[in-house]
């Protein structure tokens, strides 16, 4: 069963600005204070660390096939701008 926390003594600031990101996200507070609780403590699994952590595994193969597709971009047509 989930417990509630009561927490004392906000202050209207970060109110303010709790409200004003649950509005962004079109959250409730409560909801939105669970999220910011969760990615405190590290259980947030949906956020934006774990959607970064697939780009930190990356082999030596991976970024040398990486370097070399941004390479083949990177090849200015002369003709093109003269």
């Amino acid at each position: 069963m989930a417990k509630q926390i009561t927490v004392r003594g906000v202050q209207p600031e970060l109110s303010r600005r709790i409200q004003q990101r649950a509005e962004e996200r079109g959250t409730s507070v409560n909801a939105t204070v669970l999220d910011i609780l969760k990615a405190a403590v590290g259980l947030d699994q949906s956020g934006r660390r774990s959607r970064l952590r697939r780009y930190t595994t990356w082999t030596q193969q991976d970024l040398q096939e990486f370097e070399a597709a941004l390479t083949a971009q990177r090849v200015v047509d002369a003709k093109l701008w003269s």
